[in-house]
Parts: structure tokens; C-alpha cells; sequence
């Protein structure tokens, strides 16, 4: 019976761990899903707007939008999300409003902002991966600029 106990316990955290995903998982299932539209900068294009603007770091920007997906799609996000464990990434905002969640990540290397994950679910459903060396002074800026409603 202890033998029956502990594999039936082994069986049912394997699935837990099975189940959970993390980012590139998420990125990966739904860069695959149909009328999913993808924009995606690389190093080079990134380089090439630091010429007009300060970048902050960034060297590149992946966005994933499911606006013009069913919502089964929508709905298989929704519980992805939930289901989003990595632990290389913290949680820097987690917001539920009017069934709409956004949930931030950020991935930190030496004091520096190596990879944020912004994923937000509802109508508007999209996923955004923002890679680079940023100081997290210059996302603060940026939310106090943007904060005041200044552009």
C-alpha cells in the first residue's frame, strides 16, 4: 500500500511540473497559432534606431499579437499564463481588471534588465518579449515620462 501511496504521489507531481510552462514554451506555442501577427526587431534594426533615439539597451523586440484570434485561442493564453512558472524570471506586475490580465516579468542579470515579458489576455491579447542590457533606472524613467503624459 506505501509503495501504491508513493508512486501515486511521484505520478501526480511529475504532471504538476509537466503541466507548468515557461516563457519560451509560451512563445513558442503561440507564434504557431493561426492569425496570430508577429512583428519581430533584431539586433540590427534596433542598432539602426539608436541612431534617432535612445533604445535604453534594447536589442531586440518581439511582439505577438492574438487580437485577430478566435477565442479559443485567447482562452488557451488565459490559461497558459496561469500556468506560467519560470524560475528565471520574476514577477514585476501581476494586474486582473474587468477579466483582463497582464502579468510582467522580468529576467535579471548583474543589476541589469536582460529580458522583459509583458503577456496581456482578453481581447486584446498579446505577448511582447523585449531583450537587452536596460538599467531598470531607465524603466523607471519611462514610466514616470509616460505616467505624466508626456510622450
Amino acid at each position: 500500500m506505501k509503495k501504491i501511496m508513493a508512486i501515486l504521489a511521484l505520478v501526480i507531481i511529475c504532471q504538476a511540473g509537466y503541466s507548468q510552462k515557461n516563457v519560451n514554451d509560451l512563445f513558442k506555442e503561440f507564434s504557431k497559432m493561426n492569425n496570430v501577427t508577429t512583428i519581430s526587431m533584431g539586433q540590427i534594426t534596433m542598432k539602426f534606431a539608436s541612431l534617432f533615439s535612445d533604445t535604453m539597451g534594447v536589442d531586440g523586440i518581439e511582439v505577438y499579437s492574438l487580437e485577430d484570434c478566435t477565442n479559443d485561442v485567447k482562452e488557451k493564453l488565459s490559461k497558459a499564463v496561469s500556468q506560467l512558472k519560470d524560475n528565471k524570471f520574476e514577477t514585476m506586475v501581476n494586474a486582473n481588471e474587468n477579466g483582463e490580465r497582464t502579468k510582467v516579468l522580468v529576467r535579471i542579470e548583474n543589476e541589469m534588465i536582460r529580458e522583459m515579458v509583458i503577456v496581456t489576455t482578453g481581447s486584446d491579447a498579446a505577448l511582447v518579449r523585449i531583450k537587452g542590457k536596460i538599467k531598470p533606472s531607465d524603466i523607471e524613467r519611462m514610466v514616470n515620462k509616460h505616467g505624466k503624459g508626456e510622450s
